[in-house]
């Protein structure tokens, strides 16, 4: 085990801010360097990313992902999905049920009619057995009981979080069930390239390409509707790079369903699971850049409708639409509409996601 002392770290936030017990299991915070004195702090609480540490065009450091600075606040935060891990089932199911085996499942409604990022207390908010095996390299295990939140099976987990030399934060999970069950895992990272701050600016001037020729429409709650929409000639269109705010308010009904943007954008992919470019945003002021790949077949993307300005670490606060969030995964609602790509997971098969997140700067 790695003691990271108070002193090292360049995010200021405090180990001891972190440490306390939670239903017996205890919390802490790990943080991750790399060679170019860069820094990625995480809690297991949760698995929240509470700092990533990069520099501007001018080499001035900054974090650049939303989080709190002790632990109490992580777990009481008002956005209880700030930069955490998600699942059993990240993003929504229509009205909380499913099919599986012939049998149906009725999962814990959270969200308006809906089940949100597995029930009512989901992987975001449970303490993983956490092993930092050296300076670059964190690993979470989680192992959810047989009808955790109405689900079948016993999974468990493992999500490894390294951070390279490249400054990539890649997010490697592996998950097995004893019974047939569904899984859909993310992290919800609330990204804003600026640096947090009081206030937090905006994510409205970023530049976005996202690499999805289809995207998602919802219904009013939220849920697919089942089509999947072309995005040429409509506010979803991030094929060529163009800013986050351009149509982020346009008088379309999809974009009016989502308050902005919340929608799963579908991957272009040669081959199913290749790791493969998904988005890049660039925050034209600081000149930070950041690549999202990953082996998932969409992407959700979030552009923090609900946030309103509550507070952050280190005095930051996040208003609306002060971060966006990539959340690589399966499409929402997967087990109603079997056309989707599979969220199946039976006994004896392994389910496996990477996706790196990938920092640089354009001077």
């Amino acid at each position: 085990m790695i003691n990271t002392t108070e002193t090292e770290n360049i995010c200021g936030l405090k180990r001891s801010d972190f440490q306390t017990t939670v239903g017996g299991k205890e919390t802490d915070l790990y943080i991750l360097k790399n060679n170019q004195g860069n820094e990625v702090a995480i809690t297991n609480y949760g698995g929240a990313l509470v700092a990533i540490m990069v520099p501007d065009k001018n080499g001035n450091r900054a974090n650049v992902i939303q989080g709190h600075d002790n632990i109490q606040d992580v777990i009481n935060s008002p956005e209880p999905y700030l930069s955490t891990l998600v699942g059993r089932y990240g993003n929504r199911i229509c009205k909380g049920r499913f099919q599986l085996h012939g049998k149906e499942y009725q999962l814990p409604i959270n969200n308006g009619p809906n089940c949100l990022h597995g029930g009512l207390k989901g992987f975001n908010a449970k303490v993983w057995e956490a092993l930092q095996m050296n300076e670059h390299t964190l690993v979470l295990k989680y192992v959810s009981p047989y009808g955790e939140e109405g689900f079948s099976g016993e999974m468990k987990v493992t999500v490894e979080y390294s951070f390279t030399d490249d400054n990539e934060l890649v997010i490697e999970y592996m998950a097995t069930t004893n019974k047939k069950t569904v899984v859909n895992l993310t992290s919800h990272g609330f990204f804003s390239l600026a640096g947090i701050a009081n206030p937090t600016p905006s994510i409205e001037n970023l530049e976005c390409e996202i690499n999805a020729d289809y995207y998602l429409p919802i219904d009013e709650t939220s849920i697919p509707t089942g089509e999947v929409r072309f995005v040429k000639g409509t506010p979803f269109d991030f094929r060529t790079p163009k800013t986050v705010g351009q149509d982020i308010d346009a008088d379309h009904e999809q974009i009016k369903n989502g308050a902005g943007y919340d929608h799963c954008f579908v991957l272009n992919k040669k081959e199913e699971g290749e790791l493969s470019f998904a988005a890049r945003i660039k925050e034209p002021v600081s000149g930070r850049t950041m690549e999202v790949y990953t082996t998932e077949p969409g992407v959700q993307v979030y552009s923090d409708n609900w946030a309103d300005g509550y507070k952050g670490q280190n005095g930051a606060t996040f208003p609306r639409r002060s971060a966006i969030c990539f959340e690589a995964q399966h499409f929402p609602d997967s087990p109603n509409h079997p056309y989707f790509p599979s969220v199946v997971l039976n006994p004896g098969e392994q389910y496996t996601q990477k996706t790196v997140y990938k920092f640089g700067v354009e001077k």
